[in-house]
């Protein structure tokens, strides 16, 4: 949140709204009260003026005229920051506007915290572009950009085509078999490729066709009608399949692609990190969620880790959604952004004097319109109803469900863009969380719902009718932390305040909270599930030999099951409350095996005993006695016997006596001696 303190510029708009100044400056703590403008825009211009050229932030609540607004900052928009912010179609011009009061305040306090900037991949096109279609409408739409692309068309299909009498572009014939990359850097396989014959004379002819033809472009014009060339095909930059039958559409891509020379800058829509991650350990698979739900496939298994092409990464955020520890989080904005917002509104709502809020999660395209189409043509939002922005309704996660819950909102609902209906599997898992947490504490069902209608009077008419639920006294806690630590901080004030706080709450297959069942028995204490935990939840004792489990850092991955030789260990989904989830219990625990030579414990004794039945007389190195006591021995004693012992491999032959001068000297003497005896012998033979 900003450390700087802005001032207010309050607009009624013409009289069109009630605005009580008097309650805002309360509710948000103001020295004094704002004044309210009929007409910031024209009539009182010159108060918008004088807060420029003070040069301090303010918020303009105003965001129809922001455009021409910004063009009255000037030069002075380096040097003052202006916040722009719509208490109107949001909260004013509304049937219930008379009651609106502490949801504009809960507007006007949202608009003061900061949002940091988005990183961002810069991607470059030269302008190379495929036009993929069927008949003639591909190759008009082709001449359309040649004068400002780099075009080539591709015809699939039987259709006879008139050849043109100038062959001013390049015409091919075949069926693209695979397609991959992003703007700048696509890649594709064409099966049946052929080039144009130019002897064609009333239709076009093409030669000899062959599979398996790739090539590379930086944009794909789609006219073929067919399915997407990559899944979620909306959400590949540089990909446009505009309905063929649609002449408005087709304009409008032809006019987008025209532009799309040069470098472009895509926010860098999810931070990674891969410490958190539990995909995978010694090639054992374990959490696959943000795989199973990335509607353009941007995120691939990467070793132990998974990757996310920032490139290819459509920004929906459903990643973001279902990462149980917040290895990939969305950064538009951050978490604590977003959280912090949700803290802020709730909170300013109720010291305004609201009740009953619902929170209205809808994304700054569709949503707004769609609020500002209720607020135009029909009654407007209901006054408890307050519209909350996000980059993609997607990128909701239980953590953030279970935070505005405590934080008072007795719904939250979810207006989805009908044409993302096909990418709900993981928001609707975080529902699904959230009924089983509800229904256990004792607050109902019902307390999160998804709306994708198209018709702005289906969505006002289900605004009004939504019913009161149970109230949930608000929290006020600060959500600091990692994922996890944000979403066990809500958790334990709702319990706190639930009608039925119970201290275990059985949920769904695939929740990221639970415990793990071990059959002791059949535990040989390997310790290959600690090993593989990537959240230390399953541990060791260096002291004694015993396997520990923490269930309060349990995210339900499976590794540890996947991982055990035993098959011994089953997942069991479900929230506990109790203290000892917070602790290391023992699922397993057996007496040491004291070292036969030293004394020393060193493991198990079922493990020791149990491979000395199975390698004692059976085994060529342990056939006797000796040689299996090796076995019951400590790593260290164990090498000192082998070395002591009889049956030393490394054992060699009696060590030479050391050869001295006097040695080497004594054998010459003797050798000359003998020679002068041999010599003597000889002579006295000679002379006989």
């Amino acid at each position: 949140m900003t450390d700087k303190k802005k001032s207010i510029l309050l607009c009624d708009c013409e009289h069109s709204m009630p605005v009580d100044a008097d309650a805002i400056a309360a509710a948000l703590g103001l020295d004094q009260t704002p004044t309210i403008n009929t007409q910031l825009c024209r009539a009182q211009l010159e108060n918008f003026q004088a807060a420029v050229a003070g040069g301090d932030p303010f918020i303009a609540a105003c965001t129809q005229e922001a455009p021409f607004l910004s063009e009255v900052l000037g030069d002075a928009a380096d040097a003052t920051e202006v916040t722009f912010t719509n208490i109107r179609e949001r909260a004013g011009w509304s049937v219930e506007a008379g009651d609106a009061t502490p949801k504009i305040a809960a507007l006007l306090a949202e608009a003061v915290i900061d949002k940091p900037p988005v990183p961002t991949v810069t991607m470059s096109s030269e302008g190379v572009c495929l036009i993929y279609g069927r008949d003639e409408a591909a190759i008009e739409a082709a001449r359309q950009l040649s004068g400002r692309l780099e075009v080539t068309v591709l015809l699939t299909g039987a259709e006879e085509i008139a050849p043109p009498r100038v062959m001013d572009l390049p015409i091919f014939r075949g069926t693209i078999a695979g397609a991959r990359g992003h703007l700048g850097a696509f890649e594709i396989v064409v099966n049946g490729y052929a080039p144009i014959q130019v002897s064609s004379k009333a239709a076009l002819g093409f030669e000899a066709t062959r599979d398996g033809a790739s090539s590379r472009c930086d944009l794909i014009l789609d006219l073929t009608g067919d399915a997407p060339l990559f899944s979620a095909g909306e959400r590949r930059d540089g990909y446009f399949q505009p309905d063929p039958n649609d002449p408005v559409a087709v304009q409008r891509a032809l006019f987008a692609l025209a532009d799309m020379v040069g470098e472009f800058e895509k926010p860098r829509y999810v931070q990674f990190d891969g410490d958190l991650c539990a995909h995978s350990r010694s090639r054992q698979t374990g959490c696959t969620r943000c795989l199973d739900v990335c509607p353009v496939s941007a995120i691939t298994p990467n070793g132990d880790t998974v990757a996310i092409d920032p490139f290819v990464c459509g920004g929906c955020g459903a990643c973001n959604s279902v990462c149980p520890t917040g290895a990939a989080s969305y950064a538009m904005p951050p978490q604590e952004v977003l959280l912090d917002r949700l803290r802020t509104v709730m909170t300013t709502y109720f010291k305004a004097g609201g009740n009953a809020p619902v929170l209205l999660v809808h994304d700054d395209r569709h949503g707004e319109d769609m609020v500002s189409m209720m607020a135009r043509h029909g009654r407007g939002l209901p006054a408890r109803v307050i519209p909350f922005t996000v980059n993609e309704v997607t990128q909701i996660g239980f953590d953030f469900l279970s935070s505005a819950i405590a934080y008072g909102a007795q719904q939250v609902v979810l207006k989805v863009p009908p044409e993302r209906r096909a990418e709900l599997d993981g928001l609707a898992g975080q529902i699904g969380l959230l009924e089983a947490v509800s229904s256990g504490l004792g607050f109902g069902s019902g307390r999160a719902a998804v709306l994708t209608d198209a018709d702005p009077e289906a969505v006002e008419r289900q605004l009004f009718d939504l019913p009161k639920q149970e109230p949930v006294t608000p929290g006020t806690y600060i959500p600091l932390g990692g994922k996890r630590t944000v979403t066990r901080l809500a958790l334990h004030h709702l319990r706190s305040v639930a009608p039925t706080p119970v201290d275990e709450i059985a949920l769904p297959q695939a929740s990221p909270f639970g415990a793990v069942d071990v059959d002791a028995e059949g535990c040989t204490l390997c310790l290959a599930c600690v090993g593989a935990c990537p959240t230390g939840a399953m541990q060791d004792n260096p002291e004694l030999p015993q396997l520990r489990f923490q269930e309060d850092a349990c995210i339900q991955c499976g590794l540890c099951r996947n991982t055990c030789p035993e098959n011994v260990i089953t997942l069991q989904p479900r929230l506990n409350f109790a203290e000892d989830a917070r602790r290391a219990l023992v699922l397993k625990e057996e007496e040491p095996y004291e070292c036969v030579r030293c004394g020393k414990p060193f493991g198990t004794r079922s493990t020791v005993e149990r491979i000395v039945k199975q390698l004692e007389g059976k085994h060529a190195m342990f056939a006797d006695s000796d040689a299996a006591d090796r076995i019951r021995m400590c790593e260290d004693c164990r090498v000192v016997d082998q070395f002591t012992g009889k049956d030393n491999p490394m054992a060699g032959g009696e060590r030479p006596r050391v050869r001295t001068t006097d040695d080497y000297l004594r054998e010459r003497e003797e050798i000359e001696a003998a020679r002068q005896r041999f010599e003597a012998e000889r002579k006295d033979s000679e002379d006989s």
